[in-house]
């Protein structure tokens, strides 16, 4: 089954396997679980009927709410003939595994100013009447800071109705109690919607670990218990707007609950955007950092200062004197003889960040900074707080440092706000070509609940959370809004990021980092809140969109166009400038003319803005030229099948292939060996093959690289494989 991660950065790259014993999987059951999509809503009674005749599946549970559709387990075999012979069916998909992701940010995106505002009852807007259900990995409903504000839940894990986090030593889990705090700790901390109701679905057991059957339970149960809102800091690695759970957000929006789903950790690659922060109706967050202290490395004989990210949990790195670097290998404590008083500089890898660091402080170390063993940087973790600072630099740096050891660092330190967090997960959609995600929020060191205390934890499944938060003032500032409106208030008001005094592109940030007390005051909505015009496909091809003007205040608002600047090959044409009456709404039309001939680039992205009044709103939007390079290969597992001596494979293409295959090599010389799958003009989507025994090449381990080919483009994916037993 296909890994997904819950979106909490410790951080863990995805990276090429290099050894067989890393891709050993327990056996597979002879059975399968999965998800029948209906293009109909069915009766328990119907769906009983359409599975009768295949006597080795039985149905597990029927989905009314967030799909219309259902689970079944049995022979894979009668599984997919099921999906080929009824009309009915839209898609049959095997079950994936889910995984969690994981006061100066509420703060930051003015949770303390609206303090100030009052809802049409005249109560302050903390959130009060407003329900959020966190789809995670349970809440602990026990916690001081929470506990008035859980107003119960589900466990769709065990089926009960005690949705507790898992406290299995070895197994616990922390990562919902840590989300629910940022939307709405009541106590020592202050979450985002203080005084908000939180309904806790545990989707996600031991370790955090669940499956798509199971998150789609808890949005089903979500719908039908009525919640407000629904937070999901979960997703995988699959850049696809069609998954079942991102169909069921869609679904959920349009019963009238706002749905907020994390990006992902993928950054900073475009294209690494996952389901279901692909959902085109729910809003899908990045994240950006609150105010932070960047410490710099100043080195005798290197000109520029390298800058050094803190790990979470880490004392401050403002030392009071230059200091020596000595290397140290991992940091294991024979490595550690001579770092008394020192800096000392470890590799990253094979024993855990904070044992390298409590190794490091018990040899007298004043300091200690972990350099990749990948390229690209990182960031990550202590398990407890450690009083020495620990931080991490990249490979290329750490190579550069190891040459320079013994001499004297200095460190100075300049605080950062309001930039993209590198593993944020960039877009865009691949097939349909939308922004995403489309807003983004504080996702580095936040610091919030956790069972038995308080613990700074980043990533996207930080930043969702105060988003959620957000919904929740806004809905009970103005309980009527739509969700299509609340999420228009969040992007029309968003401030777009710069980094370096350059705009991030849309699809990087989508509208910018959210402004909730702006968002709240909101006195004009555009929506859709972005646009896509599409990809281009004849000369002479007008693309058009269409935008809904509503002016929400007691008097008439003159809206006007600003025209983009002038770039070679574009053609805008805005209606001239118009005024709408108080309450009133008008649709209008942009178009947008291509000369491919003139235009360099295949992907053009930038924001329109109108003028509503004095205030203005800016639109991202985005515009494909050519099939651009999002990969086209993604999401490979292979696995036992369900025969002895057959094996199974899944992978997913997001714009389907001309020429797909399983090439295999002798990983010691890269000698080809065969062909262990091939196939021709494969569709788009989730595919998967059962490989038979006669097909198979001798046992042993192989350097399999699975490639896509299209538009005279391929993409592949390396990794090993086991081939049946292999003495070790």
């Amino acid at each position: 089954m296909k890994k997904w991660t819950l979106l909490l950065v410790m951080i863990f790259s995805l990276q090429t396997t290099t050894s067989a014993r890393s891709l050993e999987t327990p056996p597979i059951p002879k059975q399968r679980i999965a998800i029948v999509v209906l293009e109909n809503q069915q009766s328990p009674q119907d769906i009983q009927q359409m599975i009768k005749p295949y006597k080795d599946i039985h149905l597990r549970r029927v989905f009314q709410e967030a799909i219309y559709g259902f689970s079944v387990e049995g022979n894979p075999a009668s599984i997919e003939k099921l999906g080929q012979n009824s009309k009915e069916i839209i898609s049959v998909s095997p079950i994936n595994e889910y995984k969690v992701q994981t006061e100066e940010s509420v703060k930051i995106i003015g949770g303390e100013e609206i303090r100030g505002l009052f809802d049409k009852q005249n109560r302050r807007l903390t959130g009060k009447g407003v329900t959020v259900g966190v789809i995670d990995t349970g809440v602990d409903y026990t916690h001081p800071d929470l506990r008035r504000n859980f107003a119960g839940g589900h466990d769709l894990v065990d089926n009960d109705t005690d949705p507790m986090e898992t406290k299995i030593i070895g197994r616990a889990t922390v990562h919902g109690t840590h989300v629910a705090g940022i939307i709405a700790a009541n106590g020592k901390l202050k979450g985002v919607a203080p005084e908000a109701k939180i309904l806790a679905y545990r989707a996600l057991g031991p370790g955090g670990g669940g499956t798509t059957e199971n998150v789609l339970a808890a949005i089903e149960q979500a719908m039908k218990d009525k919640v407000d809102i629904m937070n999901l800091s979960l997703g995988n690695d699959i850049n696809g707007p069609d998954l079942p759970i991102s169909l069921a957000l869609n679904r959920a929006v349009e019963k009238g609950i706002v749905a907020i789903a994390a990006s992902g950790n993928s950054g900073p690659n475009v294209w690494s955007v996952g389901s279901p922060g692909t959902a085109s109706k729910a809003i899908s967050v990045g994240a950006s950092t609150p105010t932070i202290e960047i410490p710099y490395l100043l080195i005798e004989g290197i000109r520029d200062k390298m800058r050094i990210q803190p790990l979470e949990g880490s004392s401050s790195w403002k030392l009071d004197r230059s200091l020596s670097i000595v290397e140290a290998g991992i940091g294991t404590k024979e490595e550690l003889k001579n770092v008394m008083g020192k800096i000392a500089l470890i590799k990253r890898g094979k024993i855990t960040f904070s044992e390298k660091a409590k190794n490091t402080r018990e040899a007298g170390a004043k300091g200690v900074i972990i350099y990749n063993n990948l390229s690209g940087s990182f960031m990550g973790n202590l398990e407890a707080p450690m009083d020495i600072p620990v931080g991490s630099i990249t490979k290329k740096e750490g190579e550069l440092l190891k040459s320079k050891t013994d001499s004297l660092a200095g460190i100075s330190v300049s605080q950062e706000r309001d930039l993209l967090a590198d593993f944020s997960s960039r877009g865009p959609v691949t097939d349909t070509w939308e922004v995403k995600p489309d807003i983004v929020a504080p996702g580095v060191a936040i610091n919030s609940t956790i069972p038995g205390g308080y613990m700074s934890l980043q990533g996207t499944s930080m930043a969702a959370p105060h988003v959620a938060g957000a919904c929740a003032l806004i809905k009970q500032a103005h309980p009527e809004w739509t969700p299509e409106q609340i999420k228009a208030a969040l992007m029309n008001t968003a401030k777009p990021l710069l980094k370096n005094g350059k705009l991030y592109r849309t699809y990087e940030q989508g509208a910018g980092r959210i402004q909730v007390t702006e968002a709240v005051k909101a006195t004009s909505l555009v929506t859709p809140s972005s646009l896509r015009f599409g990809k281009y496909e004849s000369e002479g091809d007008i693309h058009k969109a269409f935008l809904n003007v509503e002016n929400l205040s007691d008097k008439p608002v003159r809206y006007t166009f600003d025209i983009p600047k002038n770039k070679d090959g574009l053609k805008w044409r805005f209606p001239m400038a118009f005024t709408v009456e108080a309450g009133g709404k008008r649709d209008v039309k942009i178009e947008l003319e291509v000369d491919p001939a003139q235009l360099k680039g295949k992907i053009h992205d930038g924001y329109l803005t109108i003028h509503a009044g004095a205030n203005s709103i800016q639109i991202p939007y985005i515009y494909v030229l050519e099939e651009p390079n999002y990969p086209r290969v993604m999401g490979f597992d292979f696995k036992d099948g369900d025969q002895e001596g057959t094996y199974q494979y899944e992978v997913y293409l997001p714009g389907g292939a001309e020429e797909f295959g399983i090439a295999l090599f002798n990983p010691d010389d890269f000698r080809f060996v065969g062909f262990l799958a091939t196939n021709q003009n494969v569709k788009k989507g989730l595919i998967n093959g059962l490989i038979t025994a006669d097909a198979l090449p001798p046992d042993g381990v192989y350097l399999a690289k699975v490639f896509a080919k299209k538009a005279g483009k391929e993409d592949f994916i390396e990794t090993m494989i086991v081939i049946g037993e292999v003495v070790r």
